[in-house]
């Protein structure tokens, strides 16, 4: 069945009606006695109707005919993810991969990441690194194969060798306060203490709570930083000690397990749009017009 996207493109129609017969332009007025003799081009052809069928489907283009075929319901089960990665120098260190202890942590990481970022099929994920300074290295995305391209290119150092951890949480904090997602939250992973952040934690803590954003904090050591414990509790995120590859691994699964909440079902209604039939005809009837105008 046709309807119109914009239906109240005709009410135009009574403009043009009311300058048809209001709006004329005022002309001077000759006699001419034999006036019967001259032929009429109107026996020829009507451009009065012509006028008004050029107009009649120009306003039914305007008001763009649709067929509604199709009404889908698009499930979204993802949600807005910012992982915080930390490429200071400390990421040199080896031995943290079990299975081969020849690989530095950074490698380990990366590739751990990497395969979290697969399994996140339907969110928005955004990539932040952080050593002296902190950088952006993704926007928010769905393109999840450009995220691990970037990752590739990503190095150790590439933003300095200190620990701008806290400094990080506020840009991915900023990332993530005008996402309209029902679920927002941050991964960050660092193998240290902070080192170089200027922004301190009852801020961190403050918008969080603010913006709604959960904070997961995975540290690469054997002791825990209360630091990092308390901004996860506070912001009902999760705090983590990973001691090796495998143990990491375990943790990007758990926080993949956790995160997961069903948003509401878009509806998306598909159309097929016809006004270029009317529009078509419309601008042949427009060069008839013309033509006959200045002829006859």
């Amino acid at each position: 069945m046709f309807e119109f996207e914009y239906p109240y493109v005709f009410f135009l129609i009574f403009i043009f009606i009311f300058c048809e017969y209001y709006c004329k332009e005022k002309s001077s007025a000759f006699y001419f006695p034999q006036i019967n003799m001259l032929e009429k081009s109107s026996s020829f052809f009507n451009l009065k109707i012509l006028k008004y069928l050029i107009l009649v489907l120009t306003l039914l283009a305007l008001a763009s005919p649709i067929k509604k075929l199709n009404t889908v319901f698009i499930k979204n089960d993802g949600i807005d993810i910012v992982l915080s990665l930390d490429t200071s120098y400390s990421m040199k260190q080896r031995g943290f991969n079990i299975n081969n202890p020849d690989e530095n942590r950074w490698m380990v990481i990366s590739s751990i990441v990497k395969d979290f970022i697969q399994k996140r099929l339907n969110d928005n994920i955004a990539l932040v690194v952080f050593g002296s300074s902190v950088m952006t290295a993704s926007p928010l995305s769905f393109d999840k194969n450009a995220q691990m391209d970037i990752l590739s290119y990503l190095d150790i150092g590439i933003v300095g060798n200190k620990t701008a951890m806290f400094d990080s949480l506020a840009s991915a904090i900023n990332i993530l306060k005008s996402s309209k997602s029902k679920s927002k939250i941050i991964v960050l992973l660092s193998d240290g203490e902070d080192t170089a952040s200027k922004i301190p934690i009852s801020i961190i803590i403050k918008l969080a709570k603010k913006h709604k954003i959960k904070i997961y904090t995975i540290l690469i050591s054997n002791y825990k930083i209360p630091a990092l414990e308390n901004i996860s509790k506070q912001s009902k995120g999760k705090s983590y000690l990973a001691t090796n590859s495998l143990i990491l691994e375990k943790i990007y699964e758990d926080i993949n397990y956790l995160e997961k909440s069903s948003l509401n079902k878009n509806k998306v209604v598909l159309k097929e749009y016809y006004y270029f039939y009317p529009l078509f005809f419309s601008i042949l009837m427009l060069f008839f017009f013309l033509i006959i105008k200045n002829r006859f």
